[in-house]
């Protein structure tokens, strides 16, 4: 079975980790979230915190061989967080340096940038986080979905269905090249 980890902490953009979550599910695809402690996370529903969601495995406990791609959701606390674990930073450089997909949305493309593997690569995130983006090098574009390589990048929550739909189709490809 495929498998996707979720990298999140508390913060997270509730929509962001959830919804395309859903979307990987529907699509017979295994989701584990990973956290920096065990226990139970709190996600950002706009002006608010929102819902909880069940911490599978905590960051220290990972094995990046263990998943197919990597999904980071944003929300302006989360990954402003999560950016500042060494461990965290590793995960994202063992995914790309692997060549698997990993898919960040909204704030969560800071990650990327933090990582250093955005360099001469095509990317979008949240407005604010654009100068961030374009100062560790890469191109930024203002599109519901940027994909370079393994990289797969989008603005908020509005862009979540093209989001969703271009990890799904990343994935099938994985498998795809896979079973050859």
């Amino acid at each position: 079975m495929t498998r996707v980890l979720i990298i999140a902490t508390d913060g997270f953009e509730q929509s962001e980790l959830m919804k395309p979550k859903a979307n990987l599910e529907d699509a017979g695809v295994s989701t584990t979230v990973a956290s920096l402690e065990d226990g139970e996370i709190k996600g950002w529903d706009q002006k608010d915190w929102g819902e909880s969601v069940q911490v599978d495995i905590t960051v220290d406990e990972v094995s990046s061989n263990d998943y197919d791609a990597l999904m980071l959701p944003g929300g302006q606390m989360n990954p402003d967080i999560l950016r500042m674990n060494d461990r965290v930073i590793d995960l994202v450089r063992e995914f790309d340096k692997a060549g698997k997909p990993i898919a960040a949305i909204c704030h969560a493309p800071w990650l990327l940038a933090e990582a250093k593997i955005i360099e001469g690569k095509t990317v979008t995130g949240w407005p604010s986080i654009r100068t961030d983006l374009k100062n560790a090098g890469a191109a930024v574009v203002d599109e519901e979905v940027a994909q370079d390589g393994n990289l797969i990048t989008s603005r908020n929550p509005d862009d979540i269905p093209a989001f969703s739909k271009a990890l799904i189709g990343a994935l099938d490809k994985v498998k795809v090249s896979e079973n050859a």
